[in-house]
């Protein structure tokens, strides 16, 4: 028996150390310097623990291997024994509209001294001395902003360019002749195309009326009330390349966000083709042209959770994705949307996203009720006024969410613990904190743009 016991102890403190070792040449794959020195050192000395264990007479390493196995126990405990808390009151519908007026890029399209300018400052007077504020900045992609550069800033500009050129097509009206096809079948189809077509994820939901904005609140059709009859949604996810977005706030964020948006339209608007296709009515919603509001859609439709920043959490690629939507009337059956409630006790316990926004536009406290809906508000107007200066999207906080790390065994088996276990979810915020820091610092832009 204790020979049973001095064997296990060492094999299993043997496993330890190669994974260990196995995290660190993850880790240096994955460009983490820091987290990579320390499980290379952590290695270092399970190694050397390895091999004293060898040279210490047998009493103690029978007691050394109790020791072994009760702390591997009490962690396999705690990361996969589930014992998450039931929140009283988990994700709630809103109860109102949005006017999309009131969003930030809305207001930054306003002039002063034109009607419409005058007009919604009537209508919003208290926003109008913080809104002139924004104005005095460089802009977004402007020559005068803090990040500027000319081949990040051009890149992101050309393919904006290049999104608004779907903008006059995104409207499919139903035709007369339709094809009567299986709801369940075409429903699988468009999810299995639209991940061939390079979406990380997708799912189905009935169109509810607090998706659509109220008012839009962009282009032409400024003012003008939203009339969306469509009765169903199809949501998709497109995930943004790490390199470039742990670079952010610099211009590498922003040519990231620019692209995903563009690979993002251009799914939408090939399904939304297809889909009309068959007779039925579609529409396209793309950046700069949404009728819905994209994360809600995309929560309501199974792809994730809002975390404290905002904005959609989803489970393989935390914040790191664009959002794309079409909206339609063909018969499609939708998908499940539980309230994940392992994502909203950790965002409670780690902000780290508050601590590194450096526009302070993201709350350190709990989720309050506002509008009769319990949530996380981010202050929009400190957020934007701060993209005004940077001249990016910046992307901070999407870029230090320990949900962001890559989709590889390594971060899975971690997410696979935070969805199981309030006591892991604590202990691996402070792991996170140790491997990344609690304020990481921007990585460099990739090569390939610093010319």
């Amino acid at each position: 028996m204790d020979t049973i016991i001095e064997y296990g102890g060492i094999s299993l403190l043997s496993i330890i150390t190669i994974f260990l070792f196995i995290a660190a040449i993850t880790s240096k794959k994955e460009k983490e310097n820091r987290a990579t020195k320390i499980l290379f050192v952590s290695f270092v000395i399970l190694l050397s623990l390895n091999l004293i264990y060898y040279i210490l007479p047998n009493n103690l390493k029978i007691i050394a291997s109790i020791i072994i196995f009760s702390i591997t126990l009490l962690a396999l405990i705690l990361i996969f024994f589930p014992n998450s808390k039931k929140e009283k009151r988990g994700y709630q519908k809103p109860k109102q509209q949005i006017d999309e007026r009131l969003i930030m890029f809305s207001r930054n399209e306003l002039k002063e001294g034109t009607e419409r300018f005058d007009d919604f400052y009537k209508l919003y007077p208290s926003l109008l001395d913080g809104d002139n504020k924004f104005r005095k900045n460089a802009g977004l992609l402007s020559v005068q902003s803090k990040f500027y550069e000319p081949i990040s800033y051009g890149m992101a500009n050309a393919t904006f360019f290049t999104v608004e050129q779907f903008k006059s097509s995104v409207n499919f009206p139903e035709k007369e002749m339709k094809n009567n096809i299986d709801s369940e079948k075409i429903s699988q189809f468009i999810k299995t195309w639209a991940k061939k077509l390079g979406a990380h994820s997708a799912g189905i939901c009935k169109l509810q009326n607090y998706h659509l904005y109220s008012v839009h609140g962009r282009g032409d059709i400024y003012g003008k009330t939203v009339e969306n009859k469509h009765k169903f949604a199809f949501a998709f996810t497109v995930e943004m390349d790490k390199e470039h977005i742990d670079a952010a706030p610099q211009g590498a964020t922003v040519v990231e966000s620019a692209q995903q948006y563009l690979h993002a339209g251009n799914i939408a608007m090939q399904i939304a083709a297809f889909i009309n296709s068959l007779g039925h009515g579609a529409r396209a919603h793309i950046d700069g042209d949404y009728e819905v509001v994209c994360p809600l859609v995309a929560k309501d439709a199974g792809l994730g959770e809002i975390g404290r920043m905002g904005i959609l959490i989803t489970p393989q690629l935390g914040p790191r994705v664009r959002i794309g939507v079409i909206t339609t009337d063909i018969p499609l059956i939708t998908d499940d949307s539980n309230f994940a409630s392992d994502v909203t006790d950790f965002c409670v316990q780690c902000k780290k996203c508050a601590v590194a926004c450096p526009a302070q536009a993201i709350s350190f406290n709990n989720r309050e009720e506002i509008k009769g809906v319990l949530r996380w508000q981010i202050n929009q107007e400190a957020c934007f006024n701060y993209w005004t200066i940077s001249g990016t999207d910046c992307a901070r906080c999407i870029s230090v969410c320990p949900y962001s790390h890559e989709n590889n065994w390594l971060h899975n088996m971690v997410r696979t613990g935070l969805k199981t276990s309030s006591g892991f979810r604590k202990t691996a915020v402070l792991l996170d904190d140790l491997l990344y820091g609690k304020k990481p610092k921007p990585k460099a832009t990739p090569d390939y743009i610093q010319l």
